[in-house]
């Protein structure tokens, strides 16, 4: 293990009222929630918050009521990654002025198969007009967005912007190019998508993990980092694997909403905007069981 401290990150859901409009009263609270239960800090308007259904004028005004609720900016890191570089420059450059940690930025996703020199370009774009204090966590989730970030492209970027790229968030589910890249640039925090991997990326010299499940499983993924070698060691992993692996099986982002909905007794916290729909009775015992063994949260 590395003296790096390990965090937990929680890429918080986006509460949406029923007709559809953000909930920032049900965002704050959950966030806070988040936060007394043990998360280092908060990831909101990623993929878990379904960021990409989401204007840039609703993500700058709900981070300003996360903010303007107390919670500190240095716990913050909101996604910031668009298809159109205005509205990544402006998101950015918003999150950056309000004194935000950094900001997770995906690469542009709509075109496929582009080159690294694309996708540099793309990068060096936003971070040459957002300017001083710019700090990009890097947002690697091929699956989705069809646009890796290769380690060439990292150590250009590194490179060409010295302290500017401050981690990354590997969503690949792939070990092995977590592993690659913690080895490769052990200057940047990287972090982990699942909480399974926290004792191998932790050994590695990661920074430990952002992960969805984390909306429902906070306290026991924070019992698992403050444990890691311990004597309960193996129950803890056991308990926040077992939580990751019914997830994994289900619709994630309907299902983590509807555990959460469970957790606060607020139906309304399962609200999801389309293409997503709610999570249906076929799913009822799995999300029960997931909230059961992640025990009271707040």
């Amino acid at each position: 293990m590395t003296d790096r401290k390990t965090e937990l990150f929680v890429p918080v859901i986006t509460p949406f009222a029923a007709d559809l409009t953000v909930d920032t009263d049900r965002l704050v609270a959950h966030a806070k929630a988040l936060l007394e239960a043990g998360a280092h800090g908060l990831a909101p308007f990623g993929t878990t918050s379904e960021a990409n259904s989401l204007s840039v004028t609703e993500r700058m005004a709900a981070l300003e009521a996360m903010l303007s609720a107390g919670i500190a900016p240095d716990r913050l890191i909101p996604g910031t990654g668009c298809c159109a570089a205005a509205d990544t420059i402006a998101l950015s450059a918003h999150a950056t002025g309000l004194g935000c940690r950094g900001v997770l930025m995906l690469p542009p996703f709509y075109y496929k198969g582009v080159s690294d020199e694309g996708v540099f370009a793309a990068y060096a774009q936003v971070i040459e007009a957002v300017g001083a204090g710019l700090r990009v966590y890097l947002y690697h989730i091929p699956q989705m967005s069809g646009v890796p970030i290769t380690l060439p492209l990292i150590d250009r970027l590194i490179d060409a912007f010295p302290g500017v790229i401050a981690g990354l968030k590997d969503s690949s589910g792939s070990w092995e190019n977590t592993a690659s890249v913690i080895a490769a640039f052990p200057g940047i925090d990287t972090y982990s998508a699942s909480e399974s991997l926290i004792p191998e990326n932790v050994a590695a010299g990661g920074a430990g993990c952002i992960s969805a499940s984390s909306n429902v499983n906070a306290r026991g993924i924070r019992a698992l980092i403050d444990g890691l070698g311990g004597p309960d060691h193996d129950a803890l992993h056991a308990q926040v694997s077992g939580v990751r692996r019914i997830f994994e099986g289900l619709p994630l982002i309907p299902a983590i909403k509807a555990a959460v909905a469970a957790q606060h007794d607020d139906p309304a916290f399962a609200n999801v905007r389309p293409p997503f729909t709610l999570t249906g009775p076929d799913n009822a015992d799995a999300i029960a069981e997931a909230v059961r063994l992640s025990g009271p949260q707040w």
